[in-house]
């Protein structure tokens, strides 16, 4: 990667301060600058390193005013926001450094799958029949693509990932390592002879455009129709989404979440690691749940604010757990009294 900093204030649309022609190549921490870098400050903290930066280029908020004369050797871009600027930046070294095209000689193809332009296949994957793998995407080693897959547009699917037939990826999206998407769902029901039959699950898996699956977790696919995990929604590593759950927009959920088969979740929530929600249920938009609740019953209330298990409105939690965290001193002056009493 190699950048000036005219290029990198046209990017990030911000404004230069020293030589417009200094050339980066790599990145680094603030403390950590040294020539031909590019680093950035956000956090107040951290001001006094950027007195003393080896880097070539750091971005900075348009707030940011010095205290101390810069070195001569630092050009600074001045941005709205420099965390966010700053991401851009490693979204753009990433695809650079990762812009990989062609099919590994290992790879296994149906014939009948279609391969669109500019695709990365590595060693060891499996692409079946009537896949659809269009242009851009990047997949990893040793992935398995069943039949009927349709892979979106400048998708990546990291080492080790599943996709089970007939699921759907949508456009840019990312699959870490050993994300599986279209197993079976947990159906079984209990028969004359005090066993279990396994439902069969003849669903899919639909994930739309810009999602991004952390390592190991797991979508089932629907009974019937579809499991949805709809545009932009973010799922960190090693969660469990049931079958036939349906996920909205811009959703984000932690790690170790489990959502049990049926449940729809609206838009723009945010539920925290280690959250339990049952089965069958609605959650409304904008919904936030703290890490570790447990949800029995639907959330109707948009923008609600939930903790506990069983979870409830956070503020009466709060209320709650101070006068939970009271009981032992409740206890004494109780037993004092009784005491008290029995000697009148």
């Amino acid at each position: 990667m190699k950048i000036t900093a005219a290029e990198l204030a046209e990017l990030l649309q911000g404004d230069i301060v020293g030589n417009p022609k200094v050339e980066v190549k790599k990145l680094a921490k603030i403390e950590e600058g040294v020539p031909e870098s590019i680093c950035f400050l956000s956090n107040k903290n951290y001001t006094d390193y950027i007195y003393s930066s080896k880097a070539s280029i750091a971005i900075v908020n348009k707030s940011f005013v010095p205290t101390k004369e810069i070195p001569s050797t630092l050009t600074l871009v001045k941005v709205d926001d420099s965390r966010i600027a700053f991401s851009k930046v490693l979204e753009a070294y990433h695809k650079m450094t990762h812009a990989h095209v062609g099919i590994h000689k290992t790879a296994i193809i149906d014939e009948t799958a279609i391969i669109g332009k500019e695709v990365y296949i590595s060693a060891g994957t499996y692409i079946g029949k009537n896949a659809i793998i269009k242009d851009g995407a990047q997949i990893y080693p040793n992935c398995s693509i069943g039949q009927n897959v349709s892979i979106g547009e400048k998708s990546i699917l990291k080492p080790g990932v599943v996709v089970m037939e007939a699921c759907v990826i949508g456009s840019e999206c990312v699959l870490h390592p050993g994300v599986i998407i279209g197993g079976d769902g947990f159906g079984f029901a209990p028969n004359a002879e005090n066993s279990y039959q396994k439902i069969i699950h003849t669903g899919n898996v639909v994930i739309e455009d810009h999602v991004e699956i952390g390592a190991n977790t797991t979508i089932d696919k629907a009974t019937l129709g579809s499991t949805i995990i709809r545009k932009g929604v973010k799922l960190d590593n090693l969660i469990q989404v049931g079958h036939n759950v349906e996920i909205g927009e811009n959703t984000v959920i932690a790690s170790q979440t489990g959502i049990a088969g049926s449940t729809r979740i609206g838009k723009n929530c945010m539920i925290g690691g280690q959250v339990g929600i049952i089965g069958h249920i609605t959650i409304a938009d904008g919904v936030k749940i703290a890490a570790q609740s447990g949800i029995g019953q639907s959330i109707t209330k948009e923008e609600e604010i939930v903790q506990g298990s069983p979870a409830f409105s956070i503020g009466d939690y709060k209320r709650s757990y101070v006068m939970f965290r009271k009981l032992p001193e409740f206890s004494r002056q109780v037993n004092e009294i009784i005491r008290k009493f029995k000697n009148q």
